[in-house]
């Protein structure tokens, strides 16, 4: 079957599903596109543009069935496959993703959006000096655009390469379209110092009637940025509440929501289940599993792991919540999660077989074949019951900072994806003591399974505090994770630049600085007896 992902080849209610989805406007396209296969069940075009759809909402298995079906019938519609390439990398799969794109690659070598790809997906598989060489070939062979000086310069930081990443970001703020993104970037590094001509740029941008939404909210928070930076706080503060306010309005986030899944999680895994299941998981000690809050000091954690000779770091691998989701079940549009209480129906041999699946789809993020490795998603913290059932030989660390440090740090970050919770100070104060909460419920039905570090313990107390996480993970002492900062590896959260510092004190009750701006947030605490000093 011939595939004609063409506008000029395509029926009008396939042009017009396809004009809805650069709109972003999802809801008609899908409402369209299932319309028409209802009718057309054999179109793979429909399918595929069904499957984008799917794509950008996140249904990533009906969009995986979509794309493979609409292979099954046209092996060689090579959109569709570019797009499941997407997917598959958007999964975190490189090694399949790359698969996909080597077919494709082989019938068109110089396809530039797919090289683009292959670039990032090597990135994602920590294989950044790849990814480099592959920009590097795309910039001198094509016409370059800002998204691609842009990649090429999240991969030169990824290898501690400022200098040239920042050459790679400057270069993208040339092209004008997505400025912004740019802007923020430099930000993101903490360590790079705009000039008065940088706020001159972004305050007019900022002011261009045209400026589209990513740009206006990523220029906000470099605004941002580089006032603080120049003690100008009132003018910080402005701008970090404007990009929030802006964020917040595409980013949902339901606090009453996340409150019932904690406590509908607390509800299930009791002690007694764990008693009762304590036999049922994949008996593998690979897994240090480091988790808190965005912002808490869990890269600077995972960079002293990762300084030791047995241990790898990967990256914040999405393998936990993704099995979550899978559990829930919730492809279905308003139906009812099924996590965890799915899991009481699950025999030993399902359970133990979660565990062994995530073991060997986490392999193609461990280059260096070490004892050890590390997976860095803060949020898994909601997963520690699902972790612990799964791997219960796995070694679960909770870092947790000063709570108005912490949630203040959030809120001023802007993150590439997801993280609702941080976009309002009421959100990411509920959020916080949800996490509290949760965790003190792990505790009591997991003792003696999670260690606890307390950040200012960490930069007080350095070696005592390390001598205790490698005593926790079954690791001999190392001095090389004293000198963590020497660690050469790639990293690539937005802590990247601090953690290949020394341990410095700067950050603590960094908050004070914007006390004024944050009395609802301290209260907050204050008023559930968490100390904020």
């Amino acid at each position: 079957m011939k595939a004609n992902y063409s506008k000029d080849n395509l029926p009008p209610q396939l042009v017009q599903a396809a004009t809805f989805l650069s709109e972003e406007n999802f809801s008609k396209a899908e409402k369209l596109l299932r319309s028409y296969l209802e009718l057309n069940p054999l179109d793979v075009n429909a399918m595929k543009l069904l499957g984008d759809v799917g794509l950008e909402v996140r249904a990533y298995r009906e969009a995986g069935y979509l794309f493979t079906r609409a292979l099954d019938l046209a092996p060689d519609f090579h959109n569709a496959r570019f797009s499941y390439a997407h997917l598959l990398y958007r999964r975190q799969l490189p090694d399949e993703a790359e698969e996909q794109l080597n077919i494709i690659l082989n019938t068109d070598p110089d396809n530039q959006s797919w090289l683009a790809l292959k670039a990032v997906n090597y990135a994602l598989g920590n294989k950044h000096d790849k990814a480099v060489e592959l920009f590097e070939y795309i910039i001198n062979k094509f016409p370059a655009n800002n998204q691609i000086y842009l990649s090429y310069g999240h991969a030169l930081r990824a290898l501690g390469r400022i200098d040239e990443c920042i050459k790679a970001y400057k270069k993208a703020i040339g092209f004008k379209k997505g400025a912004g993104e740019a802007y923020w970037s430099l930000a993101n590094l903490k360590t790079y110092k705009f000039l008065n001509e940088d706020l001159n740029e972004i305050q007019k941008l900022l002011n261009d009637k045209n400026c589209n939404f990513d740009d206006y909210s990523h220029l906000l928070f470099a605004f941002g940025k580089a006032n603080e930076d120049k003690n100008e706080y009132q003018t910080a503060f402005a701008a970090y509440t404007k990009g929030n306010q802006v964020k917040s309005k595409r980013v949902p986030w339901n606090s009453k929501g996340f409150n019932r899944q904690c406590n509908e999680l607390k509800k299930f895994f009791t002690k007694e289940f764990f008693s009762n299941n304590k036999h049922a998981g994949y008996e593998c000690h690979d897994p240090i599993f480091v988790v808190g809050l965005p912002r808490s000091g869990s890269t600077l954690v995972e960079q002293i792991l990762s300084s030791h000779s047995k241990v790898e770091a990967t990256t914040e691998l999405q393998n936990i919540v993704a099995l979550s989701r899978k559990i829930a079940n919730t492809d279905i549009v308003n139906s009812k999660s099924e996590y965890p209480s799915a899991i009481k129906f699950m025999s030993s041999d399902k359970i133990r077989n979660m565990g062994k699946l995530y073991i060997e789809n986490t392999m193609t993020q461990r280059v260096l074949s070490k004892e050890f490795f590390i997976d860095k998603m803060p949020n898994n913290f909601v997963h520690i019951g699902l972790i612990k059932l799964i791997l219960p030989n796995a070694k679960i660390i909770d870092i947790r900072r000063n709570p108005m440090d912490c949630c203040f740090s959030c809120y001023k970050q802007l993150f590439g994806t997801g993280q609702g919770f941080t976009y309002s100070l009421r959100r990411i104060g509920n959020y916080y003591l949800d996490y509290l909460d949760i965790m003190d419920h792990w505790n009591k039905v997991l003792p003696g399974e999670i260690h606890s570090i307390k950040y200012e313990d960490l930069i007080e107390n350095t070696e005592y505090e390390i001598r205790e996480l490698l005593s926790f993970c079954n690791l001999d002492f190392e001095k090389s994770c004293l000198d963590f900062y020497k660690n050469k590896r790639s990293v690539r959260t937005p802590s990247s630049e601090q953690v290949r510092q020394p341990i410095y004190k700067s950050s603590h009750l960094y908050w004070k600085n914007f006390e004024k701006y944050l009395i609802e947030l301290k209260s907050m605490f204050v008023s559930n007896g968490v100390s904020v000093d």
